[in-house]
């Protein structure tokens, strides 16, 4: 019996839908929280924070409520492919930004 031939109990799904919703409620009050919590000094630790919890939100609404943890190989392909362009994307961006062309005044 392959992986989608497998009958589904509702009761199961039931309860992974409510521990799903209760981690990104959860998240989501985390993020709230941070936000108006007096972490060391300045804002830079509380972005760190707040990024960090968004990270566990999208994985909770990508992989669940998005269905991308039960799809087969070639979606799971697809998004280390987006991902990887992604980053290599943004590290050109950060590496030429202060390349100018020659000839051109910086104000």
């Amino acid at each position: 019996m392959s992986e989608s031939e497998k009958p589904v109990s509702l009761q199961s799904t039931l309860r992974l839908c409510a521990v799903v919703f209760f981690v990104i409620l959860c998240a989501t009050s985390g993020m709230i929280a941070t936000s108006f919590a007096h972490i060391g000094e300045g804002w830079t630790l509380k972005v760190a924070l707040i990024l960090c919890i968004a990270v566990v939100n999208a994985f909770f609404v990508a992989g669940y409520l998005m269905h991308l943890l039960s799809e087969k190989k070639l979606i799971f392909t697809v998004l280390i492919f987006t991902v990887f362009f992604f980053a290599g994307l943004m590290g050109l961006t950060m590496w030429a930004m202060n390349d100018f062309p020659t000839g051109t005044a910086v104000h």
